[in-house]
């Protein structure tokens, strides 16, 4: 495989849907494949497919929206190599640069000026084996952990992974989101308050505004 492109599903211009950058103008950059299967995936779109780009292409995309913040996503985006150098150029270009990715494949080569938003899977995800604990180690205070939440084992088991992990002290952000359409969102905020947990509620603004289309 050529590793001086990368299959693109899409690239766009929308408002940040999670994180502690939600609400944000950002350029999405969405990589194509995934080697999970999470069953509450709203991406599978960006499975297959896609259009191969040159690194030179997929800058000039970026930059023809004038961005402040671009937001590198898939699918799996480190499940292509070429990743890493996308990630670098972008900071190069002075972007303030964040990158989506499921945990199961290596952080070590991010390029620190990225923001890492890290979503560990639970266990109804179907892919918690996938999780790889290392990445924690890679993690400064300006990254992110993620994990959505589909029933309240979810949550009991998230909550020891905060203490096991340490991740109150690593990172400034632990976001848990509901999952769509399986647990209530009232439910999990009263739950994080009856424990006071140190997270960050948030549900998806895109999904919100705009549903699942793609393109936002």
């Amino acid at each position: 495989m050529d590793q001086s492109t990368l299959r693109i599903t899409e690239i766009f211009y929308s408002l940040q849907g999670e994180s502690s950058t939600v609400g944000h103008p950002t350029v999405f950059v969405r990589l194509t494949g995934c080697p999970l299967r999470c069953h509450y995936c709203d991406t599978e779109y960006a499975f297959y497919g896609g259009e191969r780009k040159s690194l030179s292409e997929i800058l000039d995309k970026v930059a023809s929206y004038k961005p402040r913040r671009v937001c590198v996503t898939g699918g799996e985006p480190l499940a292509q190599k070429a990743c890493i150098p996308l990630l670098q150029s972008l900071c190069d270009q002075g972007y303030q640069v964040s990158l989506e990715t499921a945990g199961a494949l290596s952080v070590a080569d991010v390029d620190p000026r990225v923001m890492k938003v890290v979503d560990f899977k639970t266990p109804a995800s179907g892919e918690v084996k996938r999780n790889l604990y290392g990445n924690v180690e890679y993690l400064n205070l300006g990254d992110e952990v993620k994990f959505v939440i589909c029933n309240r084992q979810d949550y009991e088991w998230a909550r020891l992974k905060i203490d096991e992990l340490g991740l109150a002290e690593r990172v400034d952000n632990i976001l848990f989101s509901p999952s769509t359409g399986q647990l209530d969102a009232t439910e999990l905020a009263d739950w994080i308050l009856a424990d006071n947990l140190p997270v960050r509620f948030q549900l998806q603004l895109h999904k919100i505004l705009w549903s699942d289309e793609p393109g936002h």
